[in-house]
């Protein structure tokens, strides 16, 4: 569908409420004209077109309770409209998906595959999408995110105070994160603390690649051992710190590679637990437990295996009987 051109010939005067108390003038205005460089919105700021309270402000300036702002007419590209709009790739709905709702935060529990956020070929994340199925909320911001092969639980603000709570909460090590996983081999301890320094790059092909390096970044995972299968130890890994591919990183490196992980697996291993069932990495984000951001109310919440993962766990237990 060619873009038209949309001419929003009125000036616009928005309250700022408690969902953009205390963001930046510029992110809060880049949210608002979708499709508007960003540099034509500092030239508006500068140019004294956008006026906080009847003033001018600089696009540093953070937003507080009761401020109006004036956004004036600005034109920008319409939107195209697909018949397939509120559907992502595959035809999944995430509103089904969500754990805990209130006005201030979101828990999904996130399926396998999907991004969190569009970029790099993928034209829609979580993030966009829940966007679009729920455009009664105004404020929507990822807390933190999951790798696109990892399913579990996501949080999602809906206020700014909740993000930056959340935010708080987590570089302070309030927040508990623990997930599932499947590594190949058998793990010899019941509970093993792995500290080992991660180092973040960039390769030729614009991926992230994480290696363990002693001049990386602190990395804190304590593994404890659920299950053991005749070749497989199933895990519960708990997050003390959150790097890029942490858990991922370290049982490879231990010479425990998660069963499907196409990146630091065993590309041999997985191509046969394909053929047994397993067509993704066994990786799940099961429980976060938190304050929560506005009440300070002591939160768990849980999400279960996927069907996929479960059955597969089973598949393991049948075979192992019939030894």
């Amino acid at each position: 569908m060619k873009k038209n051109d949309l001419e929003k010939d009125s000036v616009r005067r928005v309250k700022i409420d408690d969902s953009a108390d205390g963001q930046r003038l510029d992110n809060f205005l880049m949210a608002r004209l979708k499709g508007v460089p960003k540099s034509r919105i500092y030239k508006l700021v500068r140019g004294g077109e956008v006026r906080i309270n009847g003033g001018r402000a600089e696009v540093s300036y953070r937003l507080q309770l009761g401020d109006e702002v004036r956004i004036p007419p600005v034109r920008m590209a319409a939107p195209v409209i697909t018949p397939a709009t509120h559907l992502p790739q595959g035809g999944i709905r995430l509103v089904p998906h969500i754990l805990y709702r209130d006005d201030a935060l979101i828990v999904l529990n996130k399926p396998a595959g999907m991004a969190v956020h569009g970029g790099s070929g993928i034209s829609r994340g979580v993030i966009e999408q829940m966007r679009l199925e729920l455009p009664e909320c105004r404020y929507m911001e990822l807390v933190h995110r999951l790798d696109r092969e990892t399913s579990g639980v996501l949080m999602i603000a809906l206020k700014r105070r909740a993000l930056v709570g959340l935010h708080a909460a987590m570089r302070d090590g309030k927040i508990e994160k623990r997930y599932l996983t499947l590594v190949a081999g058998k793990w010899p301890n019941p509970t093993q603390h792995v500290k080992l320094p991660l180092h973040k790059r960039v390769d030729d092909n614009g991926e992230k690649r994480v290696t363990v390096r002693d001049d990386g970044q602190s990395a804190h995972t304590i593994f404890r051992r659920q299950q053991v299968y005749a070749d497989f130890t199933l895990l519960e890994a708990e997050l003390k710190t959150g790097r890029t591919h942490q858990i991922r990183v370290h049982t490879s490196h231990l010479g425990f590679p998660i069963a499907g992980d196409d990146k630091y697996g065993n590309f041999e291993l997985n191509r046969q637990l394909v053929k047994q069932g397993l067509k993704r990495m066994f990786l799940h984000a099961a429980k976060l437990v938190f304050d929560h951001p506005i009440t300070g109310e002591k939160m768990l919440v849980e999400a279960p295996l996927p069907t996929e993962l479960a059955t597969f766990l089973d598949t393991l237990a049948k075979h192992a009987q019939a030894i």
